[in-house]
């Protein structure tokens, strides 16, 4: 497709000389780009239609990039990155080798921080601008923040801090109601009403479609501001908290975007402007159905209709969610939290069937733990579902809150392991190592999805007591028949799969399937090692390492996690405390960050595919 604006456009020097109404026509033209590049290549689509104006905006005012920007979360960012030099590059986005889905220093020099979590822009945006005070730098920084993303509490610290500064700093509070599900939480409440507030709103029409873009009207602003405050306390949040508030205008309005960034940038002090935007804005499909298009994979661009794969099996989150209503039907103790992953993660099936017993916190994966603890200390059985990598937050509130009050909140943890294009920001690579070293914690994972419907119910049972953990991975199970009845998983127990000889194969998780591939070709070439499917990391079953280890001369461990703490390390741990002689090698995730790309390809570059597994046993017979 060509573009008559877009083609030309090669770095933000280019749309200077542009008119606003050709700026316009430029953000139609990168909407249908990002559309029609997304169709074939999925990526994080409806954030980043909305706030196309907000980024030509953004680039036509400021001098980039020695002035920055700071994309939280960065779904918000395509725009950003198609017109800072990467328009072609776009079309490679999230593939191997390509663009980062996500804002990233190393990639250009126009992403001036790197983010793939939620809530980090304000801090982050802080720091900039602190430095370049420090180094005598007339910098002007901007933090776009999405209003999903201002239900994390780093979002409230960095406001905190930056508004008792007095710091030159500007805000973009990019208010579109919805982060991959609803908004929650009193933040949201308090901006939805804001933003329909009939009198305030009535007010500001009728002022600006009178006053038009003039010199008259930046000085009737300053008075509306004042209006607004007399009409409508509840704005004064901000300005409490030591900003200069702005807002709420159009952030779809490319020209009324312009004009207040021109107006409120010179500005001394910390600023926040409050914009409206639509997720999912110019594609009909997108702002209808707009949780579904955060992120809808392959779809037809002229119809709307998304590609799926017939026939595929079950998702283990689908498992996860099937599972958790049928305990919760028998036991009224079991509720479910999550920190804005109701969909992501399938507790939307809990939430349609007890709405009462499970609770979305919003982007706040530190409460969340802390608030499963809460509850598991009066009582009941919290299922806390997060994502791997987000779990990483919550860290410290696992071991204060949750292990060291010995509490039974059972752990969820899902996207666990290595899970594509999202890349490195997402990677579930360390829940495995950083959750081994607890005290207290049952630390399992399944191979099949009909060990994960069994460990989900074991969790609950009283043999397990205090915190327990399942982690799980991305994407499609087994397609194996579910058992009607739940089985009890004994704690700490692994389960022999296969003996052999001269080599055993230690494996945790799903990753197991892949052992089981390899071993099948292994013996196909009269090579016949053992396997030993772990299930427990911690308490670890040191009995069957033991076994493995004085029954075979070489140990091969498997993990789809950090090869450093994990599976590998427990088992050296367990023979150098017995002073055995056995070897081990350890398969895993490698000691970096894994870029984007598609899982096989990931498993790959960490040799934990099947043609690996087997040389790594070849080599050991």
């Amino acid at each position: 497709m060509k573009f008559a604006i877009l083609d030309k456009i090669n770095s933000p020097a280019d749309i200077k000389s542009l008119t606003i109404r050709q700026l316009e026509t430029l953000c139609e033209e990168i909407r249908e780009y990002m559309i029609e590049c997304c169709a074939t290549n999925p990526g994080h689509l409806g954030a980043s239609l909305g706030s196309v104006e907000l980024a030509v905006a953004l680039h036509y005012v400021l001098d980039t990039p020695e002035d920055k920007i700071v994309w939280d979360v960065g779904h918000q960012a395509y725009a950003h990155k198609i017109i800072t030099g990467r328009r072609e590059l776009f079309r490679e986005n999230r593939k191997k080798d390509g663009l980062s889905g996500f804002p990233k220093m190393s990639e250009s020099p126009y992403d001036s921080f790197g983010a793939g979590h939620a809530s980090t822009s304000v801090s982050a945006a802080l720091g900039l601008a602190t430095a370049a005070r420090l180094q005598g730098k007339a910098t002007k920084v901007v933090a776009v923040l999405g209003d999903g993303a201002f239900s994390g509490g780093l979002a409230y610290e960095g406001i905190n801090n930056a508004g008792a500064s007095g710091t030159n700093l500007l805000v973009v509070l990019n208010d579109n109601q919805i982060a991959i599900d609803k908004n929650v939480g009193a933040m949201h409440n308090y901006l939805l009403r804001m933003s329909t507030s009939k009198t305030y709103n009535s007010l500001k029409n009728k002022v600006w479609g009178v006053l038009g873009n003039g010199w008259l009207r930046s000085r009737i602003q300053k008075a509306v501001v004042s209006t607004k405050n007399f009409f409508f306390k509840h704005s004064t949040i901000f300005s409490g908290l030591g900003f200069r508030y702005f807002g709420i205008i159009d952030g779809n309005n490319v020209g009324e975007v312009v004009n207040m960034l021109r107006r409120i940038l010179p500005m001394k002090g910390p600023k926040l402007l409050h914009i409206r935007t639509l997720k999912g804005k110019g594609y009909k499909p997108a702002e209808e159905q707009q949780s579904i298009w955060h992120a809808p994979g392959k779809f037809d661009m002229e119809t709307g209709e998304r590609i799926r794969t017939e026939g595929a099996p079950l998702k283990y989150q689908n498992i996860f969610g099937q599972t958790i209503v049928k305990l919760a039907e028998k036991d009224s103790r079991i509720v479910g939290i999550t920190p804005a992953m109701l969909s992501g993660g399938q507790l939307s099936d809990m939430m349609k069937a007890f709405p009462e017993r499970t609770f979305d916190v919003g982007i706040a994966e530190e409460h969340a733990v802390t608030f499963s603890a809460g509850l598991a200390a009066n009582g009941m059985i919290p299922f806390c579902n997060v994502y791997s990598s987000f779990l990483q937050r919550g860290f410290d509130q696992i071991i204060h809150d949750v292990a060291l009050q010995d509490l039974k909140v059972i752990f969820t943890i899902d996207r666990a392991g290595l899970v594509g294009e999202d890349g490195a920001t997402h990677q579930g690579a360390f829940d495995l190592a950083y959750l081994r070293f607890i005290p207290n914690i049952i630390e399992m994972a399944p191979i099949d999805e009909i060990e994960m419907q069994d460990m989900l119910y074991s969790a609950t049972l009283e043999d397990y007591r205090g915190p327990v953990t399942i982690r799980y991975p991305r994407g499609n199970c087994l397609g194996l028949e579910l058992p009607e009845e739940f089985r009890k998983v004994e704690p700490g127990k692994a389960e022999k799969l296969k003996k052999g000889s001269r080599v055993a194969v230690l494996s945790i998780g799903t990753i197991g399937n892949k052992v089981k591939e390899a071993i099948q070709k292994a013996e196909e070439e009269g090579l016949f090692p053992s396997h030993y499917n772990m299930r427990f990391l911690r308490p670890l079953d040191k009995d069957a390492v033991l076994e493995a280890a004085s029954e075979h001369d070489h140990i091969i461990t498997v993990e789809d996690g950090s090869v450093i703490g994990g599976l590998y390390s427990a088992v050296c741990e367990t023979l150098a405390d017995k002073n055995h002689n056995c070897t081990v090698t350890g398969l895993g995730i490698p000691d970096r960050f894994i870029e984007q790309g598609t899982v096989p390809q990931q498993l790959q570059e960490c040799g934990l595919d099947t043609e690996s597994i087997l040389r790594a046993i070849k080599y050991f017979f």
